[in-house]
């Protein structure tokens, strides 16, 4: 027999049938299951996004390779001609999509009020980034899609979680930024260390199941429609020798200080030309193809290894096939200034193929394994960038399944970190967000001092 009393059982039974009739509610399902569709959603851009920055690049690289006069006028005129191309569309019919995306979408976490937000990361936007991204990588830009794949999963989630009636804007905005990460690299551990590491720095624990579940979907979602796969290819060899530590020790500094440097070039120089180019859309224009034109010049003295994302020579690097010694040198330089120049492309890709470019050089001069060197490179250099280096280590631990070289990873990744901190204490996203912050905040104050002088002017 029950040990519970008449009324207890009475009031155990209301509490059951109230549980079921929330638990069924539709309030309660609604959120979710937007909230869900959301995250598929942006695997699926995800995929179709990747697909068609893949085909940019082939396009240009296919104009490029013409013989004769006819490819040297290309690939000396089509990027400076796309970067204005690019840096126009961008400033006519979608604000606020110049650079990475990451910036914008840490810059909407910090404002309070929606509208604002969705100056940041909207549908159209994302739509506009897409495209924009997709044209730079046709005009050769060393740009990559990961950071615009954030603020389009970023747009697509608090579009989501508006239409599902979820109040957790910020929560949202997060989930959204890791599943674009998980989806466009393949790596969902990658993406929950971005949003705790380089998104959050405030990160709330309610927000562990809106970050697991749209991770998990999106990955989900990107994985049906690619399979599974590592995205820089396998790495092999093993740090063995005092010889191999000294390649740790030195991919950590020497990436830690050209990472950091790299950040504090783009800080500079991006300060100097927002001054010089502040409300005049024909000197950002006139910026835009400069930078092009430096690309080209790039392009042709590198042999064509600069453009796009540097991809296909950081796999060869890290699968052992040592290349051009300079090529790191190159991608920088390319990478700089198609940052600096505000087309809308990420910097994580080309950060990776610059940290692998100078990983192998210097397995080169140790006469090291490549591979390992190649991905050493890649976790010093790219912790130096982003200041993040867990988000480095996670990142390219799954990019190369370098599973039996974990802690030499990590180690460059913490020295590269350490190295940028005393170059630079300025983390370029976060620093980047600040512009956009400005700059909203300025457009709505612009705003509201119109109602401001006609209420003061009203009788009392």
């Amino acid at each position: 027999m029950s040990s519970l009393s008449a009324p207890a059982r009475r009031r155990r039974l209301r509490t059951l049938r109230r549980s079921r009739a929330v638990w069924m509610s539709r309030k309660v399902w609604r959120p979710r299951l937007v909230f869900w569709a959301g995250a598929v959603a942006i695997g699926l851009v995800s995929v179709l996004f990747a697909e068609a920055a893949d085909g940019a690049q082939h396009l240009f690289a296919a104009m490029a390779g013409q013989g004769g006069a006819l490819g040297y006028a290309l690939r000396l005129l089509v990027p400076p001609l796309g970067f204005a191309l690019s840096a126009w569309l961008a400033l006519r019919f979608f604000p606020y999509t110049q650079g990475s995306g990451i910036p914008q979408a840490i810059a909407a976490r910090h404002l309070e009020d929606d509208g604002e937000r969705r100056l940041l990361l909207s549908l159209k936007g994302a739509a506009g980034k897409i495209l924009l991204t997709v044209v730079g990588l046709l005009s050769g830009a060393s740009i990559g899609r990961e950071g615009p794949t954030v603020q389009v999963g970023a747009a697509i989630m608090l579009a989501s979680g508006r239409i599902g009636g979820m109040a957790h804007a910020r929560g949202l905005i997060l989930a959204g930024s890791a599943a674009g990460i998980a989806a466009a690299f393949n790596t969902p551990l990658a993406g929950i260390v971005f949003a705790i590491e380089e998104m959050g720095r405030s990160y709330e624990a309610r927000t562990n199941g809106l970050v697991l579940s749209a991770v998990v979907l999106a990955g989900l979602a990107s994985l049906a429609l690619t399979g599974n796969y590592t995205y820089f290819g396998e790495t092999s060899g093993t740090v063995a020798t005092l010889r191999d530590w000294g390649l740790v020790l030195a991919c950590g500094v020497l990436g830690g200080a050209l990472g950091a440097l790299f950040s504090k070039l783009v800080l500079a120089l991006m300060r100097r030309f927002r001054l010089w180019t502040r409300g005049r859309a024909g000197r950002l224009v006139a910026l835009a193809a400069a930078c092009g034109l430096g690309v080209a010049l790039i392009g042709l003295l590198s042999g064509g290894t600069s453009y796009g994302t540097g991809y296909e020579t950081a796999r060869a690097a890290v699968e052992g096939q040592a290349g051009d010694p300079a090529f790191f040198l190159w991608k920088f330089a390319a990478s700089l200034l198609s940052t600096v120049s505000g087309v809308p492309g990420g910097i994580f890709a080309p950060s990776l193929s610059v940290g692998a470019g100078l990983g192998a050089t210097l397995g080169l001069v140790f006469g090291a394994n490549i591979g390992l060197a190649a991905t050493l490179g890649m976790a010093g250099y790219f912790a130096g960038v982003v200041q993040a280096p867990m988000t480095a280590f996670v990142i390219i631990l799954e990019m190369t399944a370098a599973r039996e070289h974990v802690m030499p990873l990590l180690v460059a990744a913490m020295i590269g970190f350490g190295t940028a901190r005393l170059i630079s204490g300025e983390p370029l996203y976060h620093t980047l967000s600040r512009n956009f912050i400005a700059d909203i905040l300025r457009l709505s104050r612009a705003a509201e001092q119109p109602q401001t002088k006609r209420g003061d002017d009203r009788p009392e």
